[in-house]
């Protein structure tokens, strides 16, 4: 990966890093402040609370494929301590996912003249936890990676001793 495409990537990042904890911060202060300007209802005020929790699970996320893109710049991707980072962006996923449903139960009662919304956020939240799997699926491939070079480096240290 080149260095302009690492530092575009780390830019972007950090944008939406930035962007996201100035909306938690935003929203937290809607919470606290007394200010809010819907009389502090019950679904909004849940509704905010899991909107909240769900941007802190793209934060972790964002946090993972930064560390991985670094990684990727230093070459040392292909190894075991990059398992922790696809694992926590999975669990992030998986989060969200839970959070989704969450955000369903709140506006389901509100939903009964159309239940086919409720029916359509769940899909959504199943679609979120198919790209849970999917990630999974790349963990897989990354495993296979590292094997591979693991052996590849085992077999290269045999052939360094025979010549």
């Amino acid at each position: 990966m080149g260095r302009l495409t690492v530092r575009a990537l780390h830019a972007v990042l950090a944008v939406v890093l930035t962007g996201s904890v100035l909306v938690q911060v935003l929203m937290v202060w809607a919470l606290v402040s007394g200010k809010d300007q819907e009389g502090g209802s019950l679904p909004l005020t849940a509704l905010r609370v899991i909107t909240i929790l769900g941007i802190g699970t793209a934060q972790v996320a964002l946090g993972c494929v930064w560390r991985l893109v670094a990684m990727v710049r230093r070459g040392t991707v292909f190894s075991h301590a990059a398992f922790r980072y696809v694992d926590g962006i999975t669990g992030a996923i998986v989060a969200a996912a839970l959070a989704w449903f969450a955000v369903t139960a709140v506006n389901a009662p509100g939903q009964r003249d159309d239940p086919g919304v409720t029916g359509i956020m769940c899909g959504i939240g199943v679609a979120i936890l198919a790209v849970a799997l999917i990630v999974r699926v790349l963990r897989m491939l990354l495993a296979q990676a590292v094997a591979r070079d693991v052996e590849a480096a085992r077999m290269q240290a045999e052939l360094a001793t025979v010549i």
